[in-house]
């Protein structure tokens, strides 16, 4: 099957990574500007490293639709990349390249694209007949009604009514009656694999202007909100997801030739690429991506670039479940997990590289992060790899 569902980049975030980054917290003086500008100017070997990751709580979610089937799920994550200790820190992250893996291992295993939670399987495969069936539509709205179609053909239990105005277009969920009430991982994966098609087909990324769903909060409601909305409420009476509807006219300008790469990495890609990117939250990670960390602005001077009052900022920011701060921390947190995997610098250059002038300290807040060292983190990923070359 096609990669994982990328759930992750907060149906969000887009920009480039920094190619120089220089010190920004507490423990870094002018005596060390020197040798750190030095290693700041390196340029980094993979770009894709400030994706965003993935809380292992989703993992977890992901993993008991595998264990409840009677699969032994620690080899899956394994072959994902996602080893033991991971999975047992509560605060760990992975990559959203490491839970797209886990998502298509899962859906192989099982054959089951939807992961087993409607009473009929989305049989291997099913993804790109769906992506072939909506590939030759005029427009937005057509190709939304041949997806959705599909959608209802293949499951049983969870379907979908589109409703259009001129303000919205209301995706409603139906389901079957008599059967178990969708989980919020069950509504996210039928609308992330239909959102995301739908989103490549027209070339830019639709944008969600509310989302209730009938299921109680779920414990990751906070990465949920990162690939739908801020505007997600939880236990209500009915479910259902409204888009702008701008993208009904917009044409299908893919086509057959580049179709291949799409297959190559959907719909495992879709957690993260899609990522609302509307929020002030992801305004202020994507402005911050375009600076070197020398050059992060203060909060009043990152409240200016926004046009908004510092206090206006601070209270929005509070709003959607983060603080200045915490962005920042959250970033250098997402790009030196993805140095760690999947570079050989060392741990000194990647602490540097991240804003930090002594080791020690990028240990300390790298182990608040994730639960674990740096040094653990890596080494399990060398454990695995060792193990999957010696097969």
């Amino acid at each position: 099957m096609l990669s994982p569902l990328n759930l992750a980049e907060r149906i969000c975030h887009a920009g480039t990574m920094p190619r120089r980054f220089a010190p920004s917290f507490k423990g870094f003086s002018n005596r060390h500007q020197p040798n750190v500008e030095r290693i700041c100017q390196i340029r980094m070997k993979h770009p894709k490293n400030d994706k965003g990751t993935i809380s292992v709580s989703l993992v977890e979610e992901t993993l008991a639709l595998a264990r409840a089937r009677g699969l032994d799920t620690l080899p899956l994550a394994e072959a994902a990349g996602i080893a033991a200790p991971m999975l047992a820190s509560p605060k760990s992250r992975v990559s959203s390249a490491q839970y797209g893996a886990l998502w298509a291992g899962i859906a192989r295993a099982l054959d089951d694209e939807f992961l087993g939670q409607d009473s009929h399987r989305m049989k291997s495969g099913s993804f790109i007949a769906m992506t072939q069936t909506a590939l030759t539509a005029r427009n937005g709205a057509q190709a939304l009604a041949r997806a959705v179609g599909f959608m209802r053909l293949v499951l049983d239990d969870l379907g979908v009514l589109i409703e259009t105005d001129a303000q919205r277009v209301r995706l409603r969920f139906t389901e079957r009656e008599g059967t178990k009430p969708p989980t919020m991982f069950a509504y996210a994966t039928w609308f992330i694999l239909v959102y995301g098609l739908l989103c490549w087909l027209v070339g830019r990324r639709i944008p969600l202007i509310e989302a209730r769903f009938r299921c109680a909060e779920p414990p990751a409601a906070h990465e949920y909100r990162l690939m739908f909305c801020d505007h997600m409420t939880f236990g209500q009476g009915e479910s259902y997801v409204d888009l702008s509807p701008a993208f009904l006219d917009l044409p299908v300008i893919q086509t057959g030739k580049s179709v291949k790469p799409f297959l190559r990495d959907a719909p495992g890609s879709f957690v993260v690429k899609y990522r609302n990117p509307g929020s002030l939250a992801a305004r202020v990670r994507k402005l911050l991506r375009a600076l070197p960390m020398a050059g992060w602005p203060a909060a009043d001077q990152m409240a200016a670039r926004l046009h908004v009052a510092e206090a206006t900022m601070r209270r929005r920011l509070k709003q959607e479940g983060y603080t200045y701060q915490s962005i920042k921390d959250d970033l250098r947190r997402d790009i030196a997990i993805g140095e760690l995997q999947d570079t050989d610098r060392t741990i000194a250059d990647i602490a540097a590289a991240v804003g930090f002038a002594e080791p020690s300290a990028f240990h300390r807040a790298f182990r608040k992060w994730t639960g674990m060292r740096p040094t653990d983190y890596r080494l399990a990923r060398a454990d695995l790899t060792r193990r999957a070359e010696s097969d």
